[in-house]
């Protein structure tokens, strides 16, 4: 074991050291009173002044409408995006061609097919969008909300995805939603 050295500072004392700033939180520079009074009178920019909103006197209230009035009220369906009627125009036979096209731009041909049987052709789109990093992450976000952000940003995300997703929201299927890298990223482990 080598020999340690005693320390200079400890056999010194207190002599020679350099104390230490300590401002107790207090501003010590020092500043002209014209300007304290200054910053005083003028109001902070990022203060709001917060004023009520008069209340809008309605001549109808809710209870007193008439039924028949309220029952021949018609709900609107949701108004649909250019983009989204394009993806609904897309064919299965077109999201196939697509997902045929990206098979034969792989270089090696998939080996284990074990893992895509049983899948449809529109769940294998999908989970090659998930893993498709320029169109952002997958994990934490929806698909819908993830291909939005994409198209958002000028990242030209496939409209197949879109059409994919549209078609299994239409059946019901709000499973596919999430992306399958989330369920397995978020899954528990079993038996620990």
């Amino acid at each position: 074991m080598p020999a340690t050295r005693k320390s200079s500072r400890l056999s010194s004392g207190t002599a020679g050291k350099q104390s230490t700033l300590s401002f107790n939180h207090r501003v010590t520079k020092s500043v002209p009173k014209s300007a304290k009074e200054a910053a005083l009178d003028k109001p902070s920019p990022l203060a709001k002044e917060i004023v009520p909103e008069p209340e809008a006197k309605d001549e109808k209230s809710v209870e007193e409408v008439p039924v028949a009035q309220v029952e021949d009220t018609k709900l609107e369906a949701p108004v649909k995006t250019e983009i989204e009627s394009k993806a609904e125009k897309v064919s299965a036979k077109e999201i196939e061609r697509y997902w045929s096209k990206i098979e034969s731009a792989r270089r090696a041909k998939a080996t284990h097919k074990k893992h895509t049987e049983g899948l449809t052709t529109g769940e294998k789109v999908l989970r090659y969008f998930d893993v498709s990093s320029q169109y952002g992450p997958c994990i934490g976000i929806p698909r819908m909300k993830r291909w939005y952000r994409a198209e958002k940003l000028g990242l030209n995300p496939p409209i197949e995805v879109l059409a994919v997703l549209l078609r299994e929201e239409a059946s019901g299927n709000k499973d596919i939603e999430r992306a399958h890298m989330d369920e397995l990223m978020n899954s528990t482990a079993v038996g620990a």
